[in-house]
């Protein structure tokens, strides 16, 4: 497959991630050509300094890792992600009220959405493929998709298990094609991101980045 550095975001969300982690992260996604990076919100204003002019999208996490924080705190996050540099913004679906059956899961995501179109980003939500059966995942791929999202992502890699095949079928199947997936979540080789995105999959979010591009199928 040809180009699939373009589909990878370099990510690297550790919580002992230090400040040498950010600058090998910009380094080696602009060595080889890497769509992005996507870091902590603490790192946004330092990586987009250490981006310059290059071309790389500098993405964030919202409400991460669990989601339910209240949506007043994820709103100030983004516009504090938005006023540091950042291009897109991930957020974590409020999972809990969304299994909950309240409103408020879809009410959230369009206040976000309307925040990040408004600053000129993307939105990508987060759903947490793990924690969903086929039915609520099918949901709420949709319920993303009215509310505005430009990319519903399976995972934050936290949970047990991350990008599955499956799920990125179903997910393609529900999503209107204007509405992108990231695949995330325990990636690591370049066979895994091939399968991904000719299951449907538009982004690649990985912590592996430059070992799957040095290391292609024979």
């Amino acid at each position: 497959m040809e180009n699939i550095n373009r589909y990878i975001e370099h990510t690297n969300l550790s919580p002992e991630l230090v400040d040498a982690d950010i600058d090998r992260l910009v380094m080696e996604a602009r060595d080889h050509h890497l769509l992005g990076i996507c870091v902590p919100p603490f790192w946004v204003k330092k990586a987009k300094r250490e981006i310059g002019e290059s071309d790389i999208q500098l993405v964030t996490v919202i409400g991460f890792p669990l989601g339910y924080n209240m949506t007043e705190t994820k709103l100030l996050e983004m516009e504090m992600a938005i006023e540091n540099g950042v291009n897109e913004l991930d957020l974590v679906m409020n999972i809990s009220a969304f299994k909950t059956g309240m409103p408020w899961a879809k009410i959230e995501i369009a206040k976000c959405a309307k925040l990040a179109h408004d600053g000129f980003c993307s939105l990508k939500v987060i759903v947490e493929t793990d924690y969903l059966s086929a039915e609520e995942l099918t949901t709420a791929c949709r319920l993303c998709s009215d509310a505005g999202a430009d990319f519903v992502k399976t995972s934050t890699g936290f949970a047990l298990s991350g990008a599955k095949l499956e799920d990125i079928k179903l997910m393609r199947g529900c999503l209107p094609s204007n509405v992108g997936i990231k695949a995330s979540g325990g990636i690591k080789t370049f066979e895994q991101v091939s399968q991904l995105i000719e299951a449907g999959a538009d982004r690649i979010g990985t912590s592996s980045g430059v070992s799957i591009i040095s290391n292609p199928i024979p």
